[in-house]
């Protein structure tokens, strides 16, 4: 274990069921249990309980511990009830729910202003963002920002500020969530940000190791339940968040200004020039995270308030894994050596984040170990992405072997439903 990381209890928040358009198939209850054990999650959000179909198989499939808690039977991981909504002016909000009689309760008001909850798991509602939060407050949710500043659906592509947003709810609003292209240190050159808890969830799509908890929080409190929860986020009696685990943000799709349809990267003003046409193939340009907190930021440094836990950048074991051995995260070379150090130390972020060097090196060997130590010291060339696409990630000379003088991954090439 890192010194100052602490232990707790890992979550990942915010993922979605197969009810949400985008989504794979294999996303149902149990599967998404056996693998959060072994990414290494206590706490999971359900994502989508809106959704009556899928509310309807949580209840059936999982037992409820606590008002609000509930657990696999099997495999031991606890669930959070959770949805991702979109209001009218397509900001995403991330909610939870403290019980499931404040779920059917929110479901019921939002059935005449929504495209049909039955539908599509992350719902379109026609709610402005007040409306939507006083809605969700009401019911006892905590509310906040889904992936704030990515350029399509978030609080900083509509707004300059969440006061904006949220107009005279914005004190109450707890948490903003800092999605895969920012990290803390971005975040933390807003001064309005100063307040608000942090959180680093993955969004997850699919149930496999490389998706789910690719990014997660590690939550300092005696047990994985809502009301521990509710405290760690509300930073009361005690309860934190020790750590934020999550993307170097270069490696995000949107990190960099760049033309969505041939990714080349633009400086800002260029883009400006350009009225957001690539003049190369004639693609809209998106902007990048990074220049949008530069728009916002009032700081020139970050200044991270006292609260604020270390922010851990990772990624994914098997894309580490590909990158030592130059293939990718499906081939049988990378998923085998997955599951025999996952099988030895218990959990895929054990390995990532806990596990002492010369552990890791006796099972996984002085290359792998290597470039593990290596990106929790972030050492590691980033490549950075935009307009849809992963960044990369490039070895150092020092990690080099032999003929294989580079080697390269990018997320967005891997993928698909293959079991591990």
């Amino acid at each position: 274990m890192m010194p100052g990381w602490g232990r707790g209890f890992s979550a990942d928040l915010h993922l979605h069921s197969r009810y949400s358009g985008g989504t794979s198939s294999l996303m149902e209850v149990d599967l998404l249990s056996q693998q959060a054990l072994l990414k290494g999650l206590s706490l999971v959000g359900t994502g989508d309980i809106l959704h009556p179909l899928w509310r309807r198989e949580i209840r059936e499939k999982l037992r409820e511990v606590e008002e609000g808690t509930l657990e696999h039977p099997r495999y031991g991981v606890r669930f959070l009830l959770t949805a991702e909504v979109e209001d009218d002016r397509k900001v995403h909000h991330l909610l939870l729910f403290p019980s499931f009689s404040a779920v059917e309760e929110l479901a019921e008001k939002l059935s005449s202003r929504a495209e049909g909850l039955e539908k599509e798991g992350r719902p379109r509602l026609r709610l402005p963002p007040p409306e939507l939060a006083e809605m969700a407050l009401s019911a006892g949710c905590l509310v906040g920002p889904a992936h704030a500043f990515t350029p399509w659906t978030s609080l900083y592509k509509e707004f300059d500020s969440l006061r904006e947003c949220y107009s005279d709810l914005a004190d109450r609003i707890p948490f903003l969530e800092l999605g895969l292209s920012a990290d803390t240190e971005m975040a933390d050159r807003i001064s309005e940000l100063s307040r608000l808890t942090f959180l680093s969830n993955s969004d997850s799509h699919s149930p496999w190791p490389e998706r789910l908890g690719r990014e997660f929080n590690r939550f300092d409190i005696p047990e994985p339940t809502f009301e521990e929860v509710r405290k760690a986020v509300e930073r009361r009696g005690g309860r934190r968040i020790s750590l934020n685990v999550g993307f170097d943000p270069r490696l995000g799709k949107y990190h960099r200004t760049a033309c969505s349809r041939c990714f080349r990267q633009f400086e800002l003003r260029r883009a400006e020039e350009l009225g957001w046409r690539c003049e190369d193939c004639g693609g809209w340009i998106k902007k990048g995270v990074w220049d949008r907190v530069n728009e916002l930021a009032d700081r020139s440094q970050p200044l991270s308030p006292p609260h604020r836990p270390p922010y851990l950048r990772v990624a994914p074991l098997a894309e580490i894994l590909a990158l030592a051995k130059g293939g990718g995260v499906r081939d049988p070379e990378v998923r085998e050596t997955w599951r025999r150090l996952v099988e030895r130390f218990g959990s895929e972020i054990e390995v990532l984040v806990d596990v002492p060097g010369e552990e890791l090196e006796e099972v996984a060997g002085e290359e792998i170990s290597a470039l593990i130590l290596a990106f929790r010291r972030q050492e590691l060339i980033v490549l950075p992405g935009g307009g849809g696409r992963y960044g990369r990630l490039q070895l150092p000379p020092h990690l080099c072997r032999g003929q294989r003088t580079l080697a390269e991954f990018s997320s967005a090439r891997e993928g698909g439903d293959r079991a591990w």
